[in-house]
């Protein structure tokens, strides 16, 4: 884990000529919509996609967790189906009720049902490659999810040149990274885990938040600015030393969520003495983000140390697939 983290730039490059070797299918119908289902790393990364594609995409991109799929699901709808396993079940049912509304369907997935299911109907898919914990292959999902929307003609190639530009920034500052690793992991060791960013990096915080489960087996909740501004920070109204936050910052975010920020600091400190504010590198959405991202998966590797636990151990997410198993 700790390798596939250190080379997360390697990943996004590997991604890149993957996506650029595969060849798809010209499509024949007016696309108006995008929905992207998928669960876990598969479904946060649809989610950082709807983000860092929000200003240019000519269509809306949302995202689906679940079984269904919402009413507005017609032929003109490109559903992306996403599943690094491709046998995730809730994926296989939200394909099956996206080919019965003869949605423009693509696929992306090391395998599986899914792969399966794509070739049979003469589907659209990019597969990954197999092997690793799902959870460390965010980069290819996300990689290949911008290559169907390219495909589809929803965003130029520009995306390619952002991601070698990411894979770059993180391999240069793989060393300031990790000691910042230590530093957040520092700050959140033994204590309960509260996230908060700014608009826009909902996908980056979610996915710190997956990451300290799977990873570091602790449970955290995140919010975002402003929205938390409305409703959350009410809540703030007890001492808990317990609890330990981190606000995720951005020199991009928008100069009244900054303010937000430090208002935000200036109560919640009330009310813990463990409040750090940490800052993004990078020069565009895109670096920011995987900057982020990686120094991320650093800390929750870091914290499953000094927690004692077996990183990639997930025996209760056995547990229950195999109850569920049993429920016809």
């Amino acid at each position: 884990m700790k390798d596939l983290i250190t080379g997360f730039g390697d990943q996004l490059r590997h991604a890149l000529e993957i996506g650029a070797k595969t060849t798809l299918k010209e499509n024949t119908k007016k696309i108006e919509s995008v929905l992207i289902t998928g669960l876990g790393g598969s479904g946060i990364g649809g989610t950082i996609v709807s983000e860092l594609t929000a200003e240019e995409c000519s269509v809306p991109v949302a995202t689906n967790k679940g079984y269904d799929l919402p009413g507005y699901i017609n032929e003109n709808t490109l559903v992306i189906c996403s599943s690094f396993s491709g046998n995730t079940e809730e994926t296989i049912e939200a394909f099956h009720k996206a080919k019965a509304k003869n949605a423009e369907i693509a696929c992306v997935s090391s395998g599986g049902q899914l792969i399966e299911l794509a070739k049979e109907n003469s589907l659209n898919y990019i597969q990954l490659p197999s092997g690793d914990s799902p959870r460390a292959m965010m980069g290819y999902s996300i990689t290949q999810l911008l290559y169907v929307l390219n495909h589809y003609g929803l965003i130029s190639d520009g995306f390619k040149a952002e991601l070698n530009n990411s894979a770059a920034l993180v391999d240069s500052l793989q060393e300031e990274i990790q000691a910042d690793a230590e530093k957040i992991t520092d700050h959140l060791y033994g204590k309960i885990p509260v996230v908060y960013a700014c608009d826009g990096y909902q996908g980056m915080a979610v996915r710190f938040t997956q990451q300290l489960a799977e990873n570091s087996k602790m449970v955290s909740w995140h919010n975002i600015i402003p929205e938390m501004n409305h409703n959350e920070l009410v809540g703030w109204r007890t001492k808990n030393e317990d609890l330990a936050v981190i606000f995720f910052r951005n020199e991009s975010d928008h100069k009244r969520n900054q303010k937000r920020v430090e208002i935000n600091n200036e109560v919640v400190s009330k009310y813990t003495s463990s409040v750090m504010e940490y800052w993004s590198k990078g020069e565009t959405m895109y670096e920011k983000t995987f900057y982020l991202i990686n120094v991320g998966d650093h800390a929750t590797f870091n914290l499953s140390k000094r927690n004692g636990v077996v990183v990639e151990e997930i025996d209760v997410i056995n547990y229950l697939k195999g109850e569920l198993a049993k429920f016809q």
